[in-house]
């Protein structure tokens, strides 16, 4: 029998929300093996004046734990 277990990430990217999620994985996969799948829960920008200052997830990353 394998379990799923999932964790809740934070990620920014000062260039798109394609690029904040493709960090959360990237940072995600430096201490969790297996990872299967990606969720966006949410996504937001932070606006300075007019301009979007930084894109924002917060997703939920899915990996099989090892027997």
């Amino acid at each position: 029998m394998s379990i799923v277990k999932i964790i809740e990430v934070i990620a920014t990217s000062n260039e798109s929300f394609d690029d904040a999620v493709r960090n959360a994985l990237k940072e995600a996969s430096k201490s969790v093996k297996n990872i299967e799948s990606v969720y966006v829960k949410e996504m937001h920008a932070n606006v300075e004046g007019s301009e979007i200052k930084n894109f924002a997830v917060n997703a939920k990353i899915s990996f099989r734990k090892e027997s």
